[in-house]
C-alpha cells in the first residue's frame, strides 16, 4: 500500500461516504462526511456533516490534555496532520499534538448511517504520561436538540435530535462525560515509555436514540484490522497506482480514481447494476419525499456522457463500464429507444440517450475481450442505433437526426439553445443539425460494424449501418465552415447557417409590418420581454403578406412558448421567404416583442466532436486543430478548452470560459486519433493544473473550471471535474489490458518518467524506453514508438 504525506497546502480531497463495493449504501438517506484539518474558525481536526441538510452542522473533534494544557487546533500541534492513506470510505491521519506523543487517527464510514474512528497513541518519550482524550461533539440542529451528555444502558454517550434523526456518539474504554465547553466523552490514559494505546468511537444517526446507540456500538466493535485490509485489497485490485515525477499529479490522479469509486450506489429493482451520482458531499444524500423524486440533477440518474467520463477515469475497473451499459439497455423499449438518464430509484430522463453506448461497449471489449457480453448487447445496440433514425428524431427523414432537448447534449448552458440565462437565444434545438450528434452517431455506426465483424456477423447486417454512416458524414461535410476551419450548426430544412438579425419589435398587442424578403426561407425567433412573473402566454400570427389569404401563415399558440429569463421565447416551425405581417395578442402594454432571424453562428467546443469520430480528412483536421483548438484566442487556454470560442455577453464569462472535462476528454481523444500526441499531452497538463489548484486551495473538485483563472465553477466534488485519468493514460500511450497484457504506443511526452502499478504488473514509461515487469519477474523493454502488445 502506498503511504502519502499530504498536508494543508498540498492537493487534498477529504470526503468520506459508504462504499457500494463493501456495503449497500442508502440512496435515500446517505450520511456523507468531510474531514477538516484546521481550516475553520475555531480550527480542529474534525469530522463534519449536515446529514444531507438535515442539520446546519454536526462536528466530531478531538481534544488532548496533559498537565492542564489542552490542544485542539492542529495549527498549534508539534507536528501538523498529514494524510497517509485515503480510500472512498476510509482515511488515515498522522500528527503529534503534544511533545513526543504520536497520534494516528483513522476515520471510516462503514455504512450510510454511521461513521467510526480509531485513535492510536504512541508515547515516544521515556516517561510515564497521563493524557486526557476528549471526543467532543457539536450539533447545530435545524429543529430538535443540540448534543447533550446522557446515558444509554448505563453507558455514557452523547445524543441529540435534528430533523427526525437522533445522532448518538459512543466511545470504547468506559469514558466519562467531559467538563469542557462542548459536550464530550473523556478518557484518562496512562501511557508508559514507548507504549501504544488505541481507542475506538462511532457516531450513528437513526430514528431514535436507542437505535442509534445500538448501531454506534456495533460499528465501534467491528474488527478494524480485517475491515481495513479488505478495503486496501479492493483498492489495489481496482485503482492504478500512478507515480509521476510530480507528487501533486500523483495525489490528484489517485484522489480522482478513489472519489469516482465513491460515487456509486448498489443496483436496485429499478436499475439492475451499480450506478453513480455526480457529486457526493455533505449536503447530499437525503430525499425528503423518501423516493428520490426530489433529488437534484446530480443525483437523479446516469447520463451517457458522464458514464463515458467515469469509465475513462476508472481505467482499473472495466466492469464499471459493463454495468453502466447494461443499466442503460435495461430501459430499452420496443422501439429500441434507451432512456437518457435512468436513476437508482426508478427516475427516468424521458429523452432518448445520447448515442455513446456502442462506443462504450467497444472500448470495454478492447480491454476485456468479453465475447459473451458483446454477443448479449449487439442486437440491442443495433436497435438503439436505428431508433435515432425514426421520424421522432429525424424529423425530415434526411438521414441526419436532431437532438430533442438541450439536456441530451451535455452542454446545458449552450447560449444558442439555453433559456435560463438572459444572454441566451432559446432556439428550439430540434430545428437544427448538430455536428455533435451526427459525430456521435457516426462513431456508433463504426463501433457497431467493428462489433459485428468481431462476432462474425454477416456483411448484410452492417451494410445499412455503413450506408447510414455515409449519410451522416455527408451532412457533417455540409456543416464544415472553410473560412473558420470549424463545424457549424445548420437549419434542419435549409441546411444553411443563419445569422441573427432583428426584423421587427414593438410593445404590447397589435400588428407589425416588417415587409422583409429573403432569397432563401428563414426561420424566425419570437422573443417576449416582460417584467411580470405572472405574464400570460401570448398568441402570435406570422404571415408572408399583410392579408391572410395569400402565402404562408403560421400561428404560434401560447403553449408553444418557453419560459426564459426575462420573458418567453418561441421558434417558428415554418420557413419564410418574406414577412408582411406579425399579429400579437395576449400581451400587457409594457411587454416588448422582438422578432428576429435565428442565429446559428455561435461556436462551442461540441462542434469539434467530429475529430473524436475520425470524420475530417487529414487536411481539414490539421486546419481545425491549428486554427481553433491550438489557438490562444480561440480554445487553447491555460486550464483547458473553454465551452465557447467567443463570449456572447460580458456577463456570460462563467459559461463561456467554463472548462467541462468530459468534453475536453473527447476532444483530447480526437487529437490522439489524428496523431497530435503533443497537443493531447499539453491539454492534459492544462486540465491537471486546474484540478491541482482547487485541491490545494479548496480541497475540492468542481463541476467546471475557469479556462483563464483555473477557479472552480459550479457544484463541489462533481464527477465532471475529476482529474482526467483516462486522457492521461491515452496521452502517455499505455493501455493495461490485463495483469499479463499491456498495449504501448507513441512516446512519453510528459517531462518525467511515469511508473504504473496494477495487479502485480509494473510499467515504467521512460522518455526513451518502456520497461514492463510482470508478476513472475519477467521484464520486457520496448523502445519503438509503433503500437505494440506486450504480453507475459
Amino acid at each position: 500500500m502506498r503511504d502519502w504525506s499530504l498536508r494543508l497546502g498540498d492537493p487534498l480531497y477529504l470526503s468520506l461516504a459508504a462504499d457500494a463495493r463493501l456495503c449497500k449504501p442508502d440512496y435515500l438517506n446517505d450520511h456523507i462526511w468531510e474531514v477538516e484539518l484546521g481550516a475553520g474558525d475555531p480550527a480542529f481536526v474534525s469530522l463534519y456533516t449536515t446529514f444531507g441538510l438535515r442539520a446546519r452542522s454536526m462536528r466530531l473533534y478531538l481534544r488532548f490534555t496533559e498537565n492542564n494544557t489542552s490542544v485542539t487546533d492542529p495549527n498549534t500541534f508539534i507536528v501538523k496532520p498529514t494524510l497517509r492513506r485515503y480510500y472512498p470510505n476510509f482515511l488515515t491521519l498522522d500528527f503529534v499534538p503534544l511533545e513526543n506523543l504520536h497520534v494516528t487517527t483513522e476515520y471510516w464510514v462503514p455504512e450510510s448511517h454511521a461513521v467510526a474512528g480509531r485513535i492510536i497513541f504512541t508515547n515516544k518519550s521515556n516517561a510515564i504520561r497521563q493524557i486526557k482524550l476528549e471526543l467532543c461533539a457539536a450539533l447545530s440542529p435545524l429543529d430538535g436538540q443540540s448534543i447533550i451528555p446522557t446515558q444509554q444502558q448505563l453507558v455514557n454517550i452523547l445524543a441529540g435530535q435534528t430533523s427526525g434523526i437522533a445522532p448518538v456518539v459512543f466511545m470504547t474504554g468506559g469514558p466519562k462525560h467531559g467538563p469542557g465547553p462542548q459536550p464530550s466523552l473523556l478518557l484518562e490514559l496512562e501511557l508508559g515509555p514507548g507504549s501504544t494505546r488505541q481507542i475506538s468511537f462511532a457516531e450513528a444517526a437513526l430514528d431514535t436514540v436507542a437505535q442509534s446507540f445500538e448501531l454506534a456500538r456495533r460499528s465501534a466493535a467491528r474488527p478494524w484490522e480485517a475491515e481495513r485490509a479488505r478495503i486496501e485489497m479492493l483498492d489495489a485490485s481496482q485503482v492504478l497506482d500512478i507515480r509521476t515525477g510530480d507528487p501533486d499529479w500523483d495525489a490528484a490522479l489517485a484522489f480522482s480514481q478513489k472519489a469516482a469509486h465513491g460515487l456509486f450506489f448498489s443496483g436496485s429493482e429499478q436499475l439492475p447494476n451499480p450506478s453513480f451520482v455526480n457529486a457526493r458531499h455533505i449536503d447530499n444524500g437525503f430525499s425528503r419525499k423518501g423516493d428520490g423524486a426530489d433529488y437534484p440533477p446530480s443525483w437523479n440518474g446516469q447520463s451517457p456522457l458522464e458514464s463515458y467520463y467515469i469509465s475513462s477515469i476508472l481505467h482499473g475497473a472495466p466492469q464499471v463500464t459493463k454495468n453502466l451499459i447494461l443499466n442503460f439497455l435495461s430501459t430499452q423499449n420496443e422501439d429500441g429507444e434507451v432512456d437518457g438518464k435512468p436513476g437508482i430509484s426508478g427516475q427516468r430522463g424521458k429523452l432518448i440517450a445520447a448515442p455513446l453506448l456502442a462506443s462504450l461497449a467497444w472500448r470495454y471489449y478492447q480491454t476485456t475481450q468479453d465475447d459473451a457480453f458483446l454477443a448479449e448487447v449487439f442486437p440491442k445496440l443495433i436497435k438503439f442505433f436505428w431508433a435515432w433514425f425514426s421520424s421522432t428524431h429525424d424529423r425530415n427523414r434526411d438521414g441526419a437526426p436532431e437532438w430533442d432537448h438541450i439536456l441530451q447534449t451535455g452542454f446545458d448552458d449552450n447560449p444558442i439553445f439555453d433559456v435560463w440565462n438572459p444572454w441566451s437565444q432559446g432556439l428550439d434545438i430540434s430545428l437544427v443539425h448538430s455536428p455533435s450528434l451526427e459525430a456521435m452517431l457516426y462513431r456508433e455506426a463504426r463501433s457497431i460494424v467493428q462489433i459485428a465483424r468481431k462476432l462474425g456477423k454477416h456483411e448484410e447486417e452492417t451494410m445499412l449501418v455503413q450506408s447510414q454512416a455515409e449519410s451522416l458524414k455527408n451532412s457533417l461535410a455540409a456543416s464544415w465552415n472553410a473560412n473558420q476551419s470549424f463545424y457549424s450548426y445548420r437549419d434542419r430544412e435549409t441546411g444553411l447557417v443563419s445569422t441573427g438579425k432583428v426584423i421587427a419589435k414593438k410593445r404590447g398587442d397589435g400588428n407589425l409590418r416588417p415587409k422583409v424578403e429573403f432569397e432563401r426561407g428563414v426561420r424566425l425567433l419570437i422573443e417576449i420581454q416582460t417584467k411580470n412573473p405572472a405574464a400570460r402566454r401570448p398568441e402570435v400570427e406570422i404571415s408572408e403578406y399583410f392579408t391572410k389569404s395569400k402565402g404562408e401563415v403560421e400561428t404560434i399558440l401560447g403553449h408553444q412558448f418557453q419560459w426564459r429569463t426575462g420573458g418567453l421565447v418561441a421558434t417558428t416551425q415554418k420557413l419564410f421567404t418574406r414577412v408582411g405581417r406579425i399579429g400579437i395578442t395576449g400581451l400587457d402594454e409594457k411587454d416588448k416583442v422582438i422578432v428576429k432571424l435565428i442565429d446559428t453562428t455561435g461556436e462551442d467546443i461540441t462542434l469539434a466532436l467530429p475529430l473524436w469520430a475520425g470524420i475530417p480528412e487529414a487536411q481539414q483536421a490539421n486546419a481545425l486543430i491549428g486554427r481553433n483548438i491550438s489557438t490562444a484566442d480561440r480554445f487553447d487556454r491555460p486550464f483547458g478548452f473553454p465551452s465557447l470560442a467567443v463570449s456572447p455577453d460580458p456577463e456570460a464569462d462563467a459559461v463561456s470560459m467554463s472548462v467541462t472535462f468530459p468534453w475536453n476528454q473527447l476532444i483530447g481523444e480526437g487529437l490522439l486519433i489524428y496523431g497530435f500526441r503533443a497537443e493531447a499531452t499539453r491539454l492534459t497538463v492544462h486540465l491537471m493544473s486546474a484540478v491541482i489548484q482547487n485541491l490545494k486551495q479548496n480541497r475540492s473538485f468542481y463541476q467546471r473550471y475557469h479556462a483563464e483563472k483555473g477557479t472552480g465553477i459550479g457544484e463541489r466534488n462533481s464527477l465532471q471535474g475529476f482529474a482526467p485519468v483516462g486522457l492521461f493514460m491515452q496521452a502517455l500511450g499505455v493501455t493495461i489490458l490485463s495483469s499479463t497484457k499491456v498495449k504501448l504506443e507513441g512516446r512519453n511526452l510528459f517531462p518525467w518518467p511515469v511508473t504504473i502499478k496494477y495487479k502485480g504488473i509494473t510499467i515504467v514509461r521512460g522518455l526513451e524506453q518502456t520497461v514492463v515487469t510482470f508478476l513472475n519477474g519477467e521484464s520486457v523493454i520496448v523502445k519503438e514508438e509503433q503500437a505494440c502488445i506486450v504480453e507475459m
